[in-house]
């Protein structure tokens, strides 16, 4: 039986730098792609078939891929064998939001295994996400040391937060200033965390996993219990701006006279378009963007007909001006603002044709999330697959789940 400080094998020993980096390409375009075969590594790498045999190899040995018999599809004479992220080596995810805290245990490959939404009966304090968190990974315990090797914590916050150091310096909606959620959540768990912008999260997990995937300049906007968020990919990389805090959509100013927000201004985004009147109108009290959809879906009403497309309206100038201001190929609507898309389809599309500059407008397609209520779980766990993507071999510093000792 091989221990828990044991190294899987003398191939994941000390890398040169050309090796690691070799290693790291590779274990990311698995992990990206969710399946994948030796041959389109080969060509996607750039390096020859002996090579990258050799660094499937290891992976393998370090029980992060493991291969299948291929596919065949589409190939030329010998098929090749399709590489696989194994499910064994995972993260768990964290989203606090204004009404809940959910909990993720996400695999390589971007699977949401598991999911756990906690209910609050009011805004949870940071501490209290963080107990509350931290309550639902220790009943997890038992099946995380038989099954996984955990990588990490991600948190996805809605609100300012320096991912470098994990500090939430301001989340309006939940009340919380300067707070080192990264630091409580790794002090309560026992486990490394990092923290940072949930719609930032939000447009990378689309970029790589979802509607954005093959796409090099994304506009993502997130509408939740929380207000509305935004995420700027551009020419293939998180526009995050001199401080870290770029893609703060929800606060674009779109009314003159407008009520006063979160923030301190008057007229942003978030205070003229909420789910909370549609939840009103749908007659519901709370639940999910799925649920909302379906309650509105059955109701059939002038005054949800006037609320939608009061709401597009203003949705459509934050559009026209990231339009724009950015040139996006691409734009994601998750959670409400997917929703109000889905009820009135090829209204945004028009706003942008008739009042967005016509070269920039012809280019961007608008596509609800493809990640659906998984996409916070998947993007805060890239955090916490981060490191060892860019380093694999260090996985051999976790504990081997029983399952996987040998």
């Amino acid at each position: 039986m091989m221990s828990a400080t044991a190294r899987p094998s003398a191939m994941a020993g000390d890398l040169d730098p050309s090796r690691r980096n070799n290693l790291a390409l590779i274990s990311s375009l698995v992990h990206h792609h969710g399946v994948i075969s030796r041959a389109e590594l080969t060509k996607r790498t750039g390096l020859n078939r002996s090579t990258v045999g050799t660094l499937v190899g290891q992976l393998v040995a370090l029980g992060l891929v493991y291969e299948s018999a291929p596919s065949g599809e589409g190939q030329v004479g010998r098929p090749s064998p399709d590489v696989r992220p194994d499910p064994s080596t995972a993260a768990l995810a964290v989203n606090p939001e204004v009404d809940a805290v959910t909990i993720g245990l996400v695999s390589l490959g971007g699977k949401v295994q598991k999911k756990i939404r906690f209910a609050t009966e009011r805004i949870p304090t940071a501490k209290e996400a963080v107990n509350i968190a931290a309550a639902v990974i220790a009943g997890m315990r038992s099946e995380l040391d038989a099954s996984y090797r955990i990588t990490g914590i991600g948190m996805a916050v809605p609100g300012l937060v320096n991912r470098a150091d994990g500090v939430v310096r301001h989340a309006p909606h939940l009340g919380w200033r300067d707070e080192a959620v990264a630091s409580m959540m790794s002090e309560a768990t026992g486990y490394p965390c990092l923290a940072d912008n949930d719609a930032s999260l939000g447009a990378e997990a689309e970029l790589i996993f979802g509607a954005g995937a093959g796409r090099g300049n994304l506009v993502y906007l997130n509408g939740g219990a929380s207000g509305i968020g935004g995420g700027i990919i551009a020419d293939g990389a998180l526009l995050r701006g001199s401080t870290g805090y770029a893609g703060e959509l929800g606060h674009t100013f779109v009314r003159t006279g407008g009520r006063p927000c979160h923030c301190g201004a008057t007229g942003c985004l978030e205070t003229e378009v909420s789910q909370s009147p549609l939840f009103e109108l749908a007659g519901l009290e709370g639940g999910d963007a799925g649920q909302l959809e379906e309650a509105l879906r059955a109701k059939d009403s002038p005054e949800l007909a006037a609320e939608v497309s009061r709401q597009l309206g203003f949705l459509g100038i934050t559009l026209r001006n990231a339009v724009n201001t950015f040139n996006p190929d691409t734009i994601v609507l998750d959670g409400f603002l997917g929703v109000l898309h889905s009820l009135s389809p090829g209204t945004l599309e028009g706003l942008l044709r008739t009042q967005a500059l016509g070269g920039a407008a012809d280019k961007a397609k608008i596509h609800r999330a493809a990640l659906g209520s998984d996409l916070m779980m998947i993007g805060a766990a890239e955090l916490a697959f981060a490191r060892f993507l860019a380093d694999p071999a260090g996985i051999r510093e976790l504990r081997v789940p029983a399952s996987k000792n040998r």
